[in-house]
């Protein structure tokens, strides 16, 4: 897995890895199962059923980090925040700051492009009950890993979707030699620390809550709330 993705030389070939991937025998026979099974409302479909690939801007001014694709959302699109409730308020707001060419999302052939920002999860795969184990965490980092050293000609912010991904986040930008501020920046909505490159080129990590129906429907995640997350992201280019 470390190999695979650490010789990935572009982000085409990332992806392509990516989606392929079979190392987590729990995750794959989930969404497996999930893309055989179906929700009525999609049983005319064909669900990918595979790893989700990130998607966006090849050389990204941001990128963002989820935790997951969703079982009936990316797991049966093929792309990340695509065709479930989270990718309706995701890219609503990107579209609202610019960085998205339309403001919804429904399926893999809509026409949808991202100018200067890259959406990946920190999980690659659709885990049962949204929750992936401490172990599958830690088998998809590479994947992770290898988007931050891509990525770094080019990045000034990060935007890290909920705790999970912002501490993964972290964690990768340490395996990859990035200063890190603090043993463990802790995670908070509208939380804000600086990545150092090796370079010394700074990097804004900005915190989130998940556009998850959990925090959206109840309030904990409203739309200025996140159209602000997102403005902070816009400072750190300036």
């Amino acid at each position: 897995m470390v190999t695979l993705a650490a010789s990935a030389r572009t982000v085409d070939t990332l992806d392509a890895r990516v989606s392929v991937c079979r190392a987590c025998p729990r995750l794959v026979g989930w969404r497996e199962q999930v893309a055989r099974d179906k929700r009525a409302a999609y049983a005319e479909q064909a669900y990918w059923g595979r790893p989700a690939p990130g998607f966006g801007d090849p050389a990204p001014r941001v990128l963002v980090v989820g935790l997951a694709p969703a079982a009936h959302g990316a797991n049966r699109t093929g792309r990340v925040f695509t065709g479930d409730r989270s990718g309706d308020w995701l890219y609503a707001a990107l579209h609202r700051a610019g960085y998205a060419s339309q403001p919804s999302s429904t399926h893999a052939g809509d026409g949808m492009t991202l100018a200067g920002l890259r959406i990946v999860a920190a999980v690659r795969c659709a885990p049962p009950g949204n929750h992936p184990s401490v172990d599958e965490r830690a088998t998809c980092a590479p994947w992770l890993d290898r988007d931050l050293v891509l990525a770094a000609p080019t990045l000034h912010a990060i935007l890290a979707l909920g705790e999970v991904a912002w501490n993964a986040t972290v964690s990768a930008a340490r395996r990859v030699g990035w200063e890190v501020p603090g043993r463990r920046p802790r995670f908070g909505h509208g939380e804000v620390v600086r990545l150092a490159r090796p370079d010394g080129r700074g990097v804004r990590l900005v915190g989130s809550y998940h556009v998850s129906q959990q925090n959206t429907f109840t309030g904990r995640l409203t739309e200025p709330m996140l159209d602000a997350a997102l403005a902070l992201l816009t400072d750190a280019e300036g």
